[in-house]
Order: structure tokens, then C-alpha cells, then sequence
């Protein structure tokens, strides 16, 4: 990660004592719900995609957060540490942790998380207040993000469950595209003096809505009965948060103009 220039502080309507609770909260309640009742009925799976959505949009303010203090090709890197801590935690938690399985991993995810983030302002100076707190959520937000996906598509948290529907078939790493995405790409594509969490956030919505979308379909490996679900309440919140972003976007844009066709080569002679 490299510092993009001065910065400071982010501020928002939403607390970040507010956001931890419903990324903490919202992931695990939807991860236990979604294993509980897919015994019951599959179609259930899609609470998991729901507490994943949770998770990245508690890691995307997570990173805004952090990175208003002026990262600028960290942006990105953050979101990729933060997945990437995801898989080893939720890997280790689900393998050890069986029904606590999620915990487990969220608090492994946390510890590295804490690593990190010592190494980078202790080591490496980086020097950023919120650096140590931030990793610790960063991490925790992907690894719920990560166990909440792999619970819709495999309809279960459990580890050898997971490995063979999620892991061994490689939709690992569609989770980490997408759940990577959901988490960087909010603040980096609002990033600038007139970024406002509002906004921001309907970003990480609308990718959390992509990503739900992507487990539901690879979920119809499984069941089509969970997929059909899951795509469709996906692609609902995508349509909602995108609205919302786009209705923000003009809020704060100083102008919006319709720029029309590009003109034609003869046009331009």
C-alpha cells in the first residue's frame, strides 16, 4: 500500500459502533439462519448471501475509514488483504470450529487483522491512527463475507461441506473476486473531497447485491430451488442500491449533463 497524498479522519451519519454491530450482528445471524433452516427448506441458503452483504458493507466503511487518511493505491490492496485474510480465517475456523465454526473464523481473521495492521504502522510507519482497529475489522468483515457466500452455495457452514461444493470445485475464488470488490471498490470509486458515506455505501450494497447474485446461480449446482431465490432477492438489492447510489450521485455532483452520441470521424474532421 502506498499514501495517496494528505488526509484525515472520515466522518459520517453512521456511527462506527453502529456498523460493527450490524456487520458483526447481520453476518452471523444470517450465516447461522441460513445453515439452521436450509435443513428445514434449501431456498433458506439465500439468508447466508444476506449476512454476507452485512460483512462487506461493514468492510467497505471499514476502509473508508482507514483509507481517508490518504492511501491511494491502497485502496485496492486493503480489500485484498482483507479477503485474503478472510479465506486463511474462515478456512481454519470452519475446520476446527464445527458449529462455532463462523465465530471461530471471525475471531482468527480479527488476531490476523490486529498483525497486520501492528506491522504496518510499527514496521513498515505508515502511522495511521486507526490503522490497528481498522485491520481488525477489515479482516473480520471478509472472513463473515467469505463463510456467509460459501453457506449459500454449499447450503451449509460445515468445513467438509464447504471443501467439496465451494473450495475444491474453485468458486473460491469467484467469492474472493467478489466479496473483494464489495469491500474495496465502494470508497475507491467515491474516493475524493466530495465522498459521503451515504453514498459509498449504496456502493457496497450494489456489489453486495452482484456477489449475492453469483452465489445463487453457483448455487443451482446444489439446488435450484436455493438459487432461484438467491439470484432473484440479489439482483433486487442490486437494482434498489444502485437507484439510491445513482440518485446520490446527482445530489452531490456540481452538474450532470447528458454528453450524447460521440461523434462520427467525419464530424470531427
Amino acid at each position: 500500500m502506498s499514501a495517496g497524498g494528505p488526509g484525515g479522519e472520515a466522518h459520517g451519519g453512521v456511527a462506527p459502533g453502529k456498523m460493527i454491530a450490524f456487520g458483526v450482528l447481520g453476518g452471523l445471524i444470517g450465516i447461522y439462519a441460513a445453515h439452521f433452516l436450509s435443513i428445514i427448506n434449501p431456498a433458506f441458503s439465500f439468508i447466508g448471501a444476506l449476512g454476507a452483504i452485512c460483512a462487506i458493507v461493514w468492510g467497505a466503511d471499514a476502509v473508508r475509514r482507514v483509507c481517508s487518511y490518504g492511501l491511494g493505491t491502497g485502496v485496492p490492496s486493503i480489500g485484498m488483504i482483507a479477503l485474503g485474510m478472510g479465506v486463511i480465517a474462515s478456512l481454519f475456523g470452519l475446520a476446527v470450529g464445527g458449529i462455532a465454526g463462523p465465530i471461530v473464523a471471525l475471531i482468527a481473521a480479527s488476531i490476523i487483522g490486529l498483525v497486520i495492521g501492528l506491522l504496518a504502522n510499527k514496521v513498515l510507519g505508515m502511522n495511521i491512527p486507526i490503522m490497528e482497529k481498522s485491520m481488525v475489522e477489515i479482516g473480520g468483515a471478509g472472513a463473515l463475507a467469505i463463510v456467509g457466500l460459501s453457506t449459500t452455495m454449499a447450503g451449509t457452514f460445515m468445513f467438509d461441506e464447504v471443501l467439496a461444493l465451494v473450495v475444491a470445485p474453485g468458486y473460491i475464488a469467484v467469492i474472493f473476486i467478489a466479496g473483494g470488490m464489495g469491500i474495496l471498490h465502494p470508497f475507491n470509486a467515491c474516493l475524493g473531497p466530495d465522498e459521503e458515506q451515504d453514498r459509498t455505501l449504496a456502493v457496497a450494497f450494489e456489489k453486495g447485491g452482484i456477489a449475492m447474485i453469483i452465489a445463487g446461480i453457483v448455487s443451482m449446482v446444489v439446488s435450484t430451488t436455493a438459487a432461484i431465490p438467491t439470484i432473484m432477492i440479489g439482483a433486487f438489492i442490486w437494482y434498489i442500491s444502485f437507484a439510491k447510489f445513482y440518485e446520490l450521485t446527482k445530489r452531490d455532483a456540481y452538474k450532470v449533463l447528458g454528453t450524447g452520441l460521440l461523434p462520427t470521424e467525419e464530424e470531427l474532421q
